[in-house]
């Protein structure tokens, strides 16, 4: 457990005591220095609480004594230091108060509150003042300004600072000044006569311009209250124009913007002022300024400031100046993109000036200087993306042509000058390369908006690709055996060939993003695999790129992902070219060979991370043939024990992936392995497409891809017991792909139970046989069901439970949790029809409980959401009459409705399938009346489910990018001890409660996460069946702690208990904790935390062991988060429980 501020602020009392102390020369002026961020630690932690002092054994009111020892040992200091001492612990203070938030109640170290001595530390500081000179006095007004949240209490302080505003000294009128404005800051009644005093001062003729300009940055303090802030804005005002000097009028337009953006009935005024100091008469400087002011008022997020058509010429009108400095520039084109933000949508089309707009911005595109060019295109971006669909703003595009499609000619023009000076400069650290990826960004935020456009843009691209890929006609490779061997023609050398790799790397990385959102646009065809296949070939056949570009660009075509779902359009509707599938699957069978040729050349060169990271692309595709070659290449040459076992565990995981993929192929040899084809059942007969089907799914390859797959889980669980949590994720991942491959094998081999040709018999005894066999089959397939339905709550666990997912990782997963969801629903229904069940009621048998098809019915209708309504529909449908999908709890909000990619396109296109074929089986049972009629239908329904899962079966699978994250895993660990704090471990006597202070702590959050978390929930559980044995003790708390998240059997459960607690949470403002719902043999306790600088959080609770007989216990526990924004996310716990033992006295 990380001690916090509190725990370590006596330490750092002696430390310091120490320190002044010492004769040492230097020693105490580092210890002051060194106390200002250790202020500021103690000014953000908020007051302990009796959990704290319990878990760091403190003594309650410990912290604050030796804080204000610290302060009090600090103002000794001051008293009795020389002058350097006195500028440091003053630098000390400012520190701290520069850091405060001043949108939020201070409750820092030095509130009134928390400092206790208040009359000796000034006493010690005004003897500074009343003896010192100039520079002490002006020391010690600064250290009176820091500390006002005490001493504007003090009359004599008060007094002290308005009577030195009128001292003859500057330093020390100047000092005053930043004291007035802290007391300003926070007491109304001061602030008036500050103001007062402050109007005299600066417009007396015989105050000095360093006093004026001071006084100037004082009025922007001036607004702790609207109306005062509205009486210095017009004092203020007047001031500004009855003096020229250019310094002191860029203070007070400063001033004037900081005063207005707290009042909404002061800003179209300061708007209208800062366009009056934008005219040419104005020195540049007070220009920039108002620029500058401009823009920090547009920054507020304050959407009603006006936007007027003379605001955007003022604007323009600059940008058409020459010799404008860089900096202002930039700044018009920053205020000009924060103004199309807060346009509101039903703008007139005449505010902007489009056609104007547009030529500054295309003449300014071009400029070497990389701040300029990329937001001058930034502008156009933002506005061709936020006229879309509006109604006055629609017509701007249509009557000043700003098209979508001029803005991505200027980026790509602008991306292809670019690249012709990497070229020429062979530097990748250079401001243009980086340049290049800003640029690609703003074309795919455009042709995100405009998917219509993607002809154009594959158009430009590949022109560009063409210009790095031809260096001089001579080098141009015309042969197929060149293409594969590629002499090393490049005449400026292997740096060159480097650079150009790299940006042809970041064009496919552009090529990836572009086509998947066709696909999830339903915009791919094949035009667009034309180009494309026309652009790979281009790549191909040159001679001037790495192995790894080439390997790249074949992968882009072999992805099932996005061409996929286009062969399945074409097959699906009535094309005329039926061969397109085939014609397809060839050529990427052409690529295939090429893309292993590639890597086998690549490992021969010993380019091992080149090779590894197109395994791990090949994979995130869904491609395991090229995968398992490299990773089985690339295991023969690791070294370390930690690389050794991951890639070891890599091999056995892509080499099970690839025989499930040919799993299902017919066996007529490698060629046609590669063309993705199974025999369709339709054209088969029932028993004979039945047993085809039971052929290939009950094999041997079934078998050994799903040991496959566990000998890969345990080769990563070996190592991540040496390495920690660094593959957290990834065994909780391989684990989940584990169980789902293991409910398909079930599945098969109950389904290989069933005969499937029981003759014509009308015998009743052979019927009722018969279906006795069919429910026994159908209990046991259930279950499997009820399985795959908790997997895919799993599923959902997962993608709630990485903070720092990507989405697009996030969105696979969410797929595959509704890929187990449609399984779950397809093995619950399609065997399931009520009338078979009637001949063998009085059997004994009894009927199964069917509380399961609601529950797998609501499941499967709450992913699909908006994007079937007809399938959700006929969902419900088949319901039995007054039954309805039941309410069950989700806040996961990221899992639902996802949106839908191409790999989901598949899935909704097998649960289109699976739906109308229960529904056509359901109402065929209805219908059938008679025993050889009823005996038929369990033939139809086993005919149906091994149909729907050979095709589910071919749904590619594809391996989040987030898996080949390697790194510790943000999670929580959770610390306790009860109340009596016993060194050896956790008592409790029988028959009493335990009463436990806890410490949450968030582990290995990175610093760059997308989300700003605040509160932490927790649940602790225990039951009498988590005994632990008595010599364990609590040296087992932190053991085998890495896979406790993926292995605990009620974690789904679990997490569901605690969601629904943050949701009551949300809606009463009270309940930090509370006791759950205790049975004597389960009892469980929720808690909140407030989570502190450190990402800590503490807290208490009660759980009501008293039914325990005497033994040593686990308490399990389960942890959350909740956002900004109130998303809700799991984390995964990083240690185990403690351990408790009740015992007799």
């Amino acid at each position: 457990m990380e001690r916090n501020s509190v725990a370590c602020v006596m330490e750092w009392s002696i430390e310091l005591e120490k320190a002044l102390r010492s004769k040492k020369p230097g020693r105490s002026l580092k210890a002051i220095s060194e106390i200002s961020p250790r202020l500021q630690q103690l000014s953000k932690e908020p007051d302990p609480s009796p959990a704290v002092y319990h878990l760091f054994d403190l003594i309650p009111g410990e912290d604050k004594l030796f804080s204000n020892v610290i302060i009090l040992r600090l103002a000794n200091a001051f008293e009795f230091g020389d002058k350097h001492t006195r500028v440091c612990i003053v630098k000390a203070f400012l520190f701290e108060y520069k850091k405060r938030n001043k949108r939020k109640e201070y409750k820092g170290v030095l509130c009134k509150t928390r400092v206790h001595m208040q009359a000796e530390l000034l006493r010690r500081v005004k003897v500074v003042f009343d003896s010192g000179d100039v520079e002490d006095r002006a020391l010690a007004l600064g250290l009176f300004g820091c500390w006002a949240h005490f001493t504007k209490q003090s009359a004599s302080i008060q007094y002290l600072v308005l009577s030195s505003l009128v001292s003859s000294h500057v330093l020390e009128v100047q000092a005053a000044l930043f004291a007035a404005g802290c007391f300003a800051e926070l007491s109304d009644d001061f602030a008036c006569v500050v103001l007062e005093m402050l109007l005299h001062m600066m417009s007396s003729p015989e105050t000095l311009p360093a006093i004026r300009l001071a006084g100037a940055r004082l009025f922007a303090k001036l607004g702790c209250s609207q109306s005062l802030a509205n009486n210095a804005y017009k004092a203020s005002l007047k001031l500004l124009l009855e003096f020229s000097d250019e310094y002191y009028q860029v203070a007070m337009l400063v001033s004037l913007s900081k005063l207005a953006s707290r009042s909404t009935i002061l800003i179209s005024q300061q708007v209208d002022l800062l366009l009056l100091f934008l005219s040419h008469e104005k020195t540049l400087q007070l220009r920039a300024t108002a620029v500058r002011c401009l823009h920090f008022i547009f920054s507020q997020g304050i959407c009603h400031v006006p936007v007027n058509g003379y605001v955007v010429k003022t604007l323009l009108s600059i940008l058409d100046e020459p010799e404008i400095p860089t900096s202002m520039l930039c700044e018009v084109l920053q205020t000009l993109r924060k103004m199309i933000l807060c346009m509101p949508p039903n703008l007139p089309y005449d505010v902007l000036e489009s056609s104007k707009l547009l030529s500054i911005v295309e003449n300014a595109s071009p400029s070497p200087i990389m701040a300029e060019s990329l937001l001058a295109i930034s502008v156009l971006v933002d506005m061709s993306r936020r006229l879309k669909g509006g109604t006055g703003l629609g017509s701007l595009v249509r009557c000043f042509s700003l098209q979508p499609s001029q803005v991505i000619l200027l980026i790509i023009d602008r991306i292809t000058i670019l690249v012709k000076l990497v070229l020429d400069l062979c530097q990748t650290d250079s401001v243009e390369f980086q340049q290049v990826n800003c640029l690609f960004n703003l074309l795919f935020l455009v042709i995100r908006e405009y998917p219509d456009l993607h002809v154009l843009v594959l158009d430009q691209i590949s022109d560009l690709v063409k210009s790095l890929s031809y260096m001089d006609d001579n080098l141009v490779v015309t042969t197929e055996t060149d293409a594969f061997v590629h002499h090393s023609v490049d005449l400026k050398g292997e740096k060159s060939r480097i650079i150009r790799s790299k940006l042809l790397f970041k064009v496919y990385r552009f090529l990836v993003a572009f086509l998947e959102n066709l696909t999830e646009a339903g915009t791919i065809s094949t035009e667009v695999f034309d180009k494309v296949k026309l652009l790979v070939e281009l790549v191909c056949q040159s001679n001037l790129f790495e192995c790894y570009t080439y390997v790249l660009y074949s992968l882009l075509l072999r992805c099932q992902i996005i061409w996929g779902n286009m062969v399945n359009e074409s097959e699906g509707s009535r094309n005329p070219d039926r061969n397109l599938g085939i014609s397809l699957d060839n050529y990427s069978m052409k690529h295939e060979l090429r893309t292993i040729e590639c890597a086998k050349r690549m490992l021969a060169e010993k380019n091992n991370w080149p090779a590894y990271r197109v395994g791990v692309y090949a994979a995130c595709q869904g491609d395991w043939l090229t995968t398992t070659f490299i990773f089985k290449q690339l295991v023969l040459k690791v070294r370390s024990n930690s690389c050794s076992c991951w890639m070891k565990s890599l091999v056995q995981f892509a080499n099970s992936e690839r025989k499930l993929e040919l799993l299902l192929l017919p066996k007529q040899g490698l060629e046609t392995h590669k063309l993705h084809l199974t025999p369709s059942s339709n054209d088969l007969g029932c028993q004979d497409a039945a047993s085809s089907i039971k052929e290939h799914i009950c094999s041997k390859e079934l078998a050994a891809a799903y040991n496959g797959l566990c000998s890969s889980l345990e080769t990563l669980k070996v190592d991540d017991v040496k390495t920690g949590h660094t593959f957290y994720f990834q065994h909780w991942f391989l684990s989940l792909r584990v169980k789902v491959i293991r409910a398909v094998v079930d599945i098969v081999k109950i389904l290989g139970n069933i005969p499937f040709d029981q003759g014509n018999t009308t015998n009743n005894g052979k019927v009722e046989n018969l279906m006795v066999g069919y429910l026994m089959s159908l209990q046991k397939i259930t279950q499997i069901s009820q399985q795959l339905k908790r997997l895919a709550r799993e599923f959902d666990l997962v993608t709630t439970s990485f903070i720092d997912m990507d989405k697009k990782s996030s969105k696979i997963i969410s797929e595959l949790a509704m890929s187990c969801s449609l399984l779950a629903f397809c093995t619950g229904f399609a065997l399931y029809i009520p009338s078979l069940f009637k001949p063998i009621s009085n059997s004994g048998m009894g009927i199964l409980e069917r509380d399961l098809d609601a529950m797998l019915v609501q499941n499967l209708v709450g992913r699909l959401g908006n994007t079937n309504h007809e399938t959700s529909k006929n969902l419900c449908l088949l319901l039995e009459a007054g039954r309805n999908p039941m309410d069950c709890f989700h806040m996961q909000s990221r899992t639902q409705a996802c949106k839908i990619g191409s790999e989901a396109r598949d899935i909704l296109s097998v649960c289109n399938y699976a739906v109308s074929g229960i529904a056509g089986l359901k109402s065929k049972a209805n219908r059938v009346h008679n025993e050889e009629g009823l005996s038929q239908l369990p033939k139809d329904g086993l005919k149906l489910l091994y149909d729907i899962l050979t095709k589910w079966m071919q749904i590619p699978f594809r391996t989040p990018k987030y898996f080949f994250k390697l790194r510790p895993c943000c999670g929580s660990e959770l610390f306790a001890v009860n109340e009596t704090r016993n060194p050896d471990g956790i008592y409790v006597s029988p028959g009493f409660n335990l009463s436990l202070n806890l410490c949450l702590q968030l582990r290995n959050v990175a610093p760059d996460i997308p989300v700003r978390l605040k509160n932490l929930y927790c649940m602790l559980y225990s039951r009498v069946s988590f005994q632990e044995p008595t010599e364990s003790g609590v040296n087992n708390q932190q053991n085998q702690g890495s896979y406790q998240a993926c292995e605990t059997d009620d974690m789904v459960e679990m997490n569901e208990k605690l969601l629904q607690y943050v949701t009551e949470c949300s809606t009463k403002s009270s309940n930090k904790h509370r006791r759950g719902n205790n049975d004597g043999e389960f009892v469980n306790s929720f808690v909140r935390f407030e989570l502190n600088e450190r990402r800590q959080g503490f807290s208490n609770c009660l759980l009501d062991v008293s039914a325990f007989p005497v033994g040593s216990y686990r308490i399990k526990w389960h942890s959350c988060c909740i956002d900004s924004q109130g998303t809700c996310w799991t984390l995964p716990h990083l240690n185990l429980g403690p351990v408790f033992t009740v015992h007799r006295l």
